[in-house]
Protein backbone atom coordinates (compact mmCIF):
# COMPACT_ATOMS: atom_id res chain seq x y z
CA UNK A 1 0.00 0.00 0.00
CA UNK A 2 2.89 2.38 0.77
CA UNK A 3 6.27 2.39 -0.96
CA UNK A 4 9.06 4.83 -0.11
CA UNK A 5 12.02 4.59 -2.47
CA UNK A 6 15.43 6.31 -2.27
CA UNK A 7 13.97 9.29 -0.39
CA UNK A 8 16.20 12.26 0.37
CA UNK A 9 15.01 15.12 2.58
CA UNK A 10 16.89 18.22 3.69
CA UNK A 11 16.33 20.87 6.34
CA UNK A 12 18.29 23.71 4.82
CA UNK A 13 21.78 22.33 4.28
CA UNK A 14 21.25 19.43 6.69
CA UNK A 15 20.75 16.16 4.81
CA UNK A 16 18.30 14.32 7.11
CA UNK A 17 16.94 11.39 5.08
CA UNK A 18 19.63 9.75 2.97
CA UNK A 19 18.16 7.28 0.50
CA UNK A 20 15.35 6.11 2.79
CA UNK A 21 13.40 3.12 1.43
CA UNK A 22 10.63 1.07 3.03
CA UNK A 23 7.37 -0.68 2.16
CA UNK A 24 4.15 -1.26 4.09
CA UNK A 25 1.75 -3.91 2.85
CA UNK A 26 -2.03 -3.76 3.07
CA UNK A 27 -3.30 -4.43 6.65
CA UNK A 28 0.30 -4.57 7.92
CA UNK A 29 1.62 -2.78 11.01
CA UNK A 30 5.22 -1.77 10.37
CA UNK A 31 7.26 0.05 12.99
CA UNK A 32 9.98 2.57 12.21
CA UNK A 33 12.53 2.19 15.01
CA UNK A 34 15.55 4.29 15.90
CA UNK A 35 17.10 6.54 18.48
CA UNK A 36 16.25 10.24 18.87
CA UNK A 37 17.28 12.15 15.75
CA UNK A 38 17.45 9.05 13.56
CA UNK A 39 14.97 10.49 11.05
CA UNK A 40 11.71 8.78 12.05
CA UNK A 41 9.59 11.93 12.33
CA UNK A 42 11.11 13.42 9.18
CA UNK A 43 10.13 10.25 7.33
CA UNK A 44 6.55 10.66 8.53
CA UNK A 45 6.43 14.35 7.62
CA UNK A 46 7.92 13.65 4.19
CA UNK A 47 5.26 11.01 3.48
CA UNK A 48 2.34 13.22 4.51
CA UNK A 49 3.77 16.26 2.70
CA UNK A 50 4.62 18.55 5.63
CA UNK A 51 8.25 18.41 4.50
CA UNK A 52 9.03 18.35 0.79
CA UNK A 53 11.58 15.68 -0.21
CA UNK A 54 14.43 16.77 -2.46
CA UNK A 55 14.40 13.48 -4.40
CA UNK A 56 12.99 9.97 -4.35
CA UNK A 57 9.54 8.43 -4.65
CA UNK A 58 6.56 7.97 -2.33
CA UNK A 59 3.76 5.82 -3.74
CA UNK A 60 0.46 5.34 -1.94
CA UNK A 61 -1.73 2.62 -3.40
CA UNK A 62 0.37 2.79 -6.57
CA UNK A 63 0.05 6.58 -7.01
CA UNK A 64 3.01 8.96 -6.68
CA UNK A 65 2.38 11.45 -3.85
CA UNK A 66 5.88 12.89 -3.26
CA UNK A 67 5.64 16.69 -3.32
CA UNK A 68 1.83 16.83 -3.08
CA UNK A 69 0.15 19.18 -0.60
CA UNK A 70 -0.77 17.54 2.75
CA UNK A 71 -4.53 18.11 2.35
CA UNK A 72 -4.50 16.35 -1.03
CA UNK A 73 -2.58 13.41 0.43
CA UNK A 74 -5.07 13.20 3.32
CA UNK A 75 -7.97 13.10 0.85
CA UNK A 76 -6.39 10.06 -0.78
CA UNK A 77 -6.93 8.18 2.50
CA UNK A 78 -3.66 8.66 4.35
CA UNK A 79 -3.99 9.79 7.98
CA UNK A 80 -1.30 11.33 10.19
CA UNK A 81 -1.08 11.48 14.00
CA UNK A 82 1.75 13.91 14.88
CA UNK A 83 4.07 13.45 17.82
CA UNK A 84 2.95 16.75 19.41
CA UNK A 85 -0.79 15.82 19.18
CA UNK A 86 -2.11 19.27 18.17
CA UNK A 87 -5.64 18.97 19.51
CA UNK A 88 -7.82 22.07 19.29
CA UNK A 89 -7.64 23.20 22.92
CA UNK A 90 -10.82 25.34 22.84
CA UNK A 91 -12.95 22.72 21.06
CA UNK A 92 -14.71 19.87 22.84
CA UNK A 93 -14.02 16.21 22.14
CA UNK A 94 -17.04 16.03 19.84
CA UNK A 95 -16.02 19.23 18.03
CA UNK A 96 -12.46 17.95 17.56
CA UNK A 97 -13.86 14.77 16.02
CA UNK A 98 -16.15 16.72 13.71
CA UNK A 99 -13.17 18.72 12.39
CA UNK A 100 -11.49 15.51 11.18
CA UNK A 101 -14.54 14.05 9.46
CA UNK A 102 -14.22 12.89 5.85
CA UNK A 103 -16.53 10.75 3.69
CA UNK A 104 -16.45 6.97 4.00
CA UNK A 105 -14.20 5.11 1.57
CA UNK A 106 -15.27 2.14 -0.54
CA UNK A 107 -14.88 -1.24 1.08
CA UNK A 108 -14.27 0.10 4.59
CA UNK A 109 -16.64 0.43 7.51
CA UNK A 110 -16.89 4.17 8.28
CA UNK A 111 -15.75 5.52 11.62
CA UNK A 112 -18.29 7.30 13.80
CA UNK A 113 -17.99 8.96 17.20
CA UNK A 114 -19.78 6.03 18.82
CA UNK A 115 -17.42 3.48 17.28
CA UNK A 116 -14.46 5.56 18.45
CA UNK A 117 -15.85 5.71 21.98
CA UNK A 118 -15.87 1.90 21.97
CA UNK A 119 -12.20 2.01 21.00
CA UNK A 120 -11.36 4.78 23.50
CA UNK A 121 -13.92 4.61 26.37
CA UNK A 122 -12.21 7.50 28.18
CA UNK A 123 -13.25 9.87 25.40
CA UNK A 124 -16.86 8.73 25.60
CA UNK A 125 -16.99 9.94 29.20
CA UNK A 126 -15.80 13.45 28.32
CA UNK A 127 -17.61 14.32 25.09
CA UNK A 128 -18.12 17.95 26.06
CA UNK A 129 -14.68 18.54 27.61
CA UNK A 130 -12.37 20.99 25.81
CA UNK A 131 -9.18 19.46 24.44
CA UNK A 132 -7.07 21.82 26.54
CA UNK A 133 -8.48 20.34 29.76
CA UNK A 134 -7.42 16.79 29.02
CA UNK A 135 -4.36 14.83 30.12
CA UNK A 136 -1.57 14.00 27.68
CA UNK A 137 -2.84 10.44 27.30
CA UNK A 138 -6.40 11.59 26.68
CA UNK A 139 -5.17 14.10 24.11
CA UNK A 140 -3.24 11.32 22.36
CA UNK A 141 -6.41 9.22 22.18
CA UNK A 142 -8.34 12.21 20.85
CA UNK A 143 -5.74 12.90 18.16
CA UNK A 144 -5.90 9.30 16.94
CA UNK A 145 -9.71 9.34 17.05
CA UNK A 146 -9.85 12.61 15.11
CA UNK A 147 -7.56 11.12 12.44
CA UNK A 148 -9.77 8.02 12.20
CA UNK A 149 -12.80 10.25 11.58
CA UNK A 150 -11.15 10.93 8.22
CA UNK A 151 -11.69 7.24 7.38
CA UNK A 152 -8.07 6.66 6.31
CA UNK A 153 -6.83 3.43 4.76
CA UNK A 154 -3.33 3.96 6.15
CA UNK A 155 -2.36 5.80 9.34
CA UNK A 156 1.04 7.26 10.24
CA UNK A 157 1.46 7.19 14.03
CA UNK A 158 4.41 9.24 15.28
CA UNK A 159 5.62 8.16 18.75
CA UNK A 160 2.16 7.38 20.21
CA UNK A 161 3.55 6.01 23.50
CA UNK A 162 5.99 8.81 24.26
CA UNK A 163 5.55 10.43 27.67
CA UNK A 164 2.47 8.40 28.60
CA UNK A 165 1.78 6.51 31.83
CA UNK A 166 2.17 2.72 31.55
CA UNK A 167 -1.59 2.12 31.90
CA UNK A 168 -2.27 4.50 28.98
CA UNK A 169 0.48 2.87 26.91
CA UNK A 170 -1.27 -0.47 27.45
CA UNK A 171 -4.59 1.05 26.30
CA UNK A 172 -2.83 2.48 23.25
CA UNK A 173 -1.42 -0.95 22.36
CA UNK A 174 -4.89 -2.52 22.63
CA UNK A 175 -6.31 0.22 20.39
CA UNK A 176 -3.65 -0.35 17.72
CA UNK A 177 -4.32 -4.09 17.78
CA UNK A 178 -8.04 -3.37 17.40
CA UNK A 179 -7.33 -1.14 14.40
CA UNK A 180 -5.17 -3.90 12.94
CA UNK A 181 -8.13 -6.23 13.40
CA UNK A 182 -10.25 -3.79 11.37
CA UNK A 183 -7.79 -4.21 8.50
CA UNK A 184 -6.22 -0.76 8.84
CA UNK A 185 -2.65 -0.36 7.58
CA UNK A 186 -0.31 1.39 10.05
CA UNK A 187 3.19 2.82 9.91
CA UNK A 188 4.31 3.46 13.48
CA UNK A 189 7.36 5.47 14.57
CA UNK A 190 8.62 4.38 18.00
CA UNK A 191 11.56 4.25 20.37
CA UNK A 192 9.84 1.86 22.77
CA UNK A 193 10.85 -1.57 21.47
CA UNK A 194 8.65 -3.42 23.96
CA UNK A 195 5.58 -1.46 22.89
CA UNK A 196 6.41 -1.90 19.21
CA UNK A 197 6.98 -5.61 19.64
CA UNK A 198 3.49 -6.07 21.00
CA UNK A 199 1.69 -4.49 18.05
CA UNK A 200 3.90 -4.60 14.92
CA UNK A 201 4.33 -7.29 12.29
CA UNK A 202 7.58 -5.94 10.87
CA UNK A 203 10.25 -3.35 11.55
CA UNK A 204 12.51 -0.93 9.73
CA UNK A 205 15.42 0.39 11.80
CA UNK A 206 16.90 3.75 10.87
CA UNK A 207 20.08 5.53 11.93
CA UNK A 208 21.21 8.94 10.69
CA UNK A 209 18.52 8.97 8.02
CA UNK A 210 19.42 5.58 6.55
CA UNK A 211 17.79 2.16 6.78
CA UNK A 212 20.20 -0.12 8.65
CA UNK A 213 17.95 -3.12 9.28
CA UNK A 214 14.61 -4.45 7.99
CA UNK A 215 12.63 -7.60 8.69
CA UNK A 216 9.89 -9.15 10.81
CA UNK A 217 9.52 -8.43 14.52
CA UNK A 218 10.37 -12.06 15.22
CA UNK A 219 13.64 -11.65 13.31
CA UNK A 220 14.44 -8.46 15.22
CA UNK A 221 13.78 -10.14 18.56
CA UNK A 222 16.24 -12.88 17.52
CA UNK A 223 18.91 -10.40 16.35
CA UNK A 224 20.52 -9.25 19.58
CA UNK A 225 23.49 -7.68 17.75
CA UNK A 226 21.20 -5.36 15.73
CA UNK A 227 19.19 -4.36 18.81
CA UNK A 228 22.37 -3.58 20.73
CA UNK A 229 24.01 -1.66 17.90
CA UNK A 230 21.06 0.43 16.74
CA UNK A 231 18.50 0.61 19.55
CA UNK A 232 20.31 0.32 22.90
CA UNK A 233 20.60 3.51 24.94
Amino acid sequence: MLQVEALNTHYGRAHILQGMSLQVGSSEVRVLLGRNGAGKSTTMKSIIGLVRPTSGHIRFDGQEIAGEEPHRIARRGLGYVPEDRRVFADLTVMENLEVGKQPARGGMRPWTAERLFELFPNLGRMRDRPGGRMSGGEQQMLTIARTLMGNPRLVLLDEPSEGLAPVIVEQMAKAILALKGEGLTILLAEQNLHFAGGVADSATVVEKGRVVWSGTMAELRADEAARTQYLAV
